[in-house]
């Protein structure tokens, strides 16, 4: 948890009680959490705390997988004992916490996926999933997708080739094996990406995952506005967010985790930590070119 908004270092174990689920709550004894970007940005009081009125003393994390050990009146689909993954804002770091069914999205954990490529499908996955879904990729489309080997942009390439789409993915050179392995034309992000992407042919679609780079490059290649998406572009050059619908996300976590399962989607993770190294985890995962995720385990300790 933190008491006051800061970097990494505010964040401290602390011990309190079990918390108990109300009508319409479960509670989850957690296995796994993953790490987003999303996550720091609140703890150290950005917009991204303000604009949801989160406000210390509170818990650190989203992204949770583990098993259901209690269970609140009313809730008749999930059982004690049920494996299962998805959302807990502010409250994912903890050995056990409560989970609104609700308002927030908690799946179960199909057979052959584990706790820790669980976690990290939450909100990197539907993320993910909510772009190419916008994009409406198919056959014939050529995407670029902008930051392709971090923990969105691995998914979404992945995603794209799954509909048929040819995914041209920007990242650092170290990382083009790993995309290539995936079906990706790798290219280097920075300065003449533009040159390299009209070498390639051009793109017909633009997902960006990180700034506006890829949607100042789709522009510049007569991309039509409406075939752009981004994460955090506000709006930049009119191009929308990736829609974050909760109504699709139980059914979207579902379809990945079946992916995740039988090998069909990799979930890459980066590292995995302790929660006494959690702190250290958030200092990588801020200073960028993470490929995949991090995660937290929770019963390393």
């Amino acid at each position: 948890m933190h008491r006051t908004f800061g970097g990494p270092a505010v964040l401290e174990i602390v011990q309190e009680p079990d918390p108990e689920p109300g009508p319409g709550e479960v509670r989850v004894r957690v296995h796994a959490a993953a790490l987003n970007p999303v996550d720091w940005k609140i703890f150290t009081g950005t917009a991204a705390a303000t604009s949801r009125g989160l406000e210390p003393p509170m818990g650190v994390g989203n992204d949770v997988a583990g098993v259901v050990d209690a269970v609140g009146e009313g809730v008749t689909h999930l059982a004690i004992g049920d494996r299962v993954f998805g959302s807990a804002r502010a409250k994912a770091m903890q050995d056990r916490t409560v989970v609104d069914v609700a308002t927030e999205a908690l799946v179960r954990t199909p057979d052959g996926l584990d706790d820790l490529r669980a976690s990290c499908l939450v909100v990197a996955g539907r993320t993910a999933w909510a772009g190419v879904d916008r994009l409406a990729l198919g056959e014939g489309d050529t995407v670029l997708v902008n930051g392709a080997a971090g923990g969105v942009g691995v998914l979404a390439v992945q995603l794209a080739r799954l509909r048929g789409a040819r995914v041209v993915g920007t990242a650092n050179p170290r990382n083009h094996d790993r995309l290539v392995a995936y079906g990706v034309d790798a290219i280097p992000y920075g300065d003449g990406m533009l040159d390299r992407l009209r070498a390639l042919g051009g793109v017909d679609a633009v997902f960006e995952t990180h700034g506006t780079a890829g949607i100042d490059a789709g522009i510049a290649l007569g991309v039509p506005q409406e075939r752009m998406v981004g994460i955090a572009v506000k709006g930049h050059a009119g191009v929308e967010g990736v829609p974050t619908d909760l109504g699709q996300t139980g059914a979207a976590l579902a379809e990945l985790a079946a992916l995740a399962a039988d090998g069909t989607l990799d979930v890459p993770i980066a590292g995995v930590v302790g929660l006494e190294d959690a702190h250290d985890a958030y200092r990588v995962l801020m200073g960028g070119h993470v490929h995949g995720k991090l995660v937290v385990d929770l019963l390393a300790r």
